[in-house]
């Protein structure tokens, strides 16, 4: 966790804004029977991290006995520093509700939730999840996805070509994108296990981004982070077609324009926009005039 939080560190300084979140760990990272010293610590390590870090953290499910204790120990006490708390295993609406009421209980009323949706019965309620307004991303579990269909799926449905081309496995993956798209949320990939194969990697960053719509990926080893970056991140020509585009649009005062032959009116100035501003979130190069819309939102925020 240390390291992770150092190479957040790092890279904020390589690419001149935070590329990445650090999501710590309990589910998973806390030895049995030292859930409550591992809740000390990662709100400890929380509390500590630079003030520009996106740090969030990752609770016991709301049936875990220790979920309770998470978020009270842990949204109690950083919940002001967190960027989100995010709940895994997540089956319904009705969950969500719970990590709400725990969160008001904590004192930590506007903290977001990522949920993780990992069972075939979350999938057929992803709407409905996504529908929440305390929910800010949905997150796919694979390995719990096809682990709940009892050797259904094989065991290359978990793998690096089988989760793209198994049909209840991309069926699940569109469901969720659909469904945070539907209200605005975040899609967050799933992990990949091959760490050290780059090339795998930014294939399914590539997958995820231009086939599925997923806007985030899960990272599971620092070797991931740049092909993943890469991968989802626009190209310079794309780049300097949507800067051209928003420019002329802004000097028209958002009337429809004419540019490279092709009319362009607020429908294509969105989509744009929003290219442009998943440059400047992954790092990337901006021309001086447009880097001015960011330069100015981040003024205005400071003045508040």
């Amino acid at each position: 966790m240390r390291k992770s939080l150092q190479l957040q560190a790092d890279m904020t300084q390589e690419f001149g804004t935070c590329v990445f979140d650090v999501t710590l760990d309990c589910e998973d990272g806390a030895p049995v029977g030292g859930e409550a010293e591992h809740a000390v610590l990662v709100t400890e390590l929380a509390l500590s991290a630079a003030p520009e870090a996106r740090v969030g953290v990752r609770v016991h499910p709301v049936d875990h006995p220790s979920f309770q204790a998470d978020m009270a120990t842990i949204a109690g006490q950083a919940g002001h520093r967190l960027s989100h708390i995010m709940v895994p295993k997540i089956e319904s609406v009705t969950d969500v509700q719970q990590a709400e009421q725990a969160l008001i209980e904590a004192g930590a009323r506007d903290l977001p939730l990522h949920v993780l949706i990992e069972s075939p019965a979350a999938v057929h309620r992803a709407f409905e999840i996504a529908a929440h307004p305390r929910v800010q991303s949905i997150s796919f579990g694979l390995m719990d996805f096809v682990s709940a269909h009892g050797g259904a799926i094989p065991a290359e449905g978990m793998g690096i070509e089988g989760q793209f081309t198994h049909p209840l496995v991309l069926r699940a993956k569109l469901a969720i994108a659909s469904a945070c798209h539907a209200h605005g949320k975040v899609p967050s990939h799933c992990v990949v296990t091959k760490f050290k194969n780059t090339d795998a990697i930014r294939m399914a960053a590539q997958k995820a981004t231009r086939e599925l719509g997923y806007t985030r990926m899960w990272s599971i080893h620092p070797d991931q982070i740049h092909p993943i970056l890469a991968a989802m991140a626009p190209s310079e020509a794309q780049i300097e077609q949507a800067a051209q585009i928003i420019l002329a649009a802004q000097a028209a005062e958002w009337a429809p324009i004419s540019h490279a032959g092709q009319l362009h009116d607020r429908a294509s100035y969105r989509f744009f926009w929003q290219l442009i501003n998943r440059a400047h979130q992954t790092g990337c190069f901006l021309p001086p005039e447009v880097q001015l819309f960011f330069d100015a939102s981040a003024a205005r925020g400071h003045a508040k």
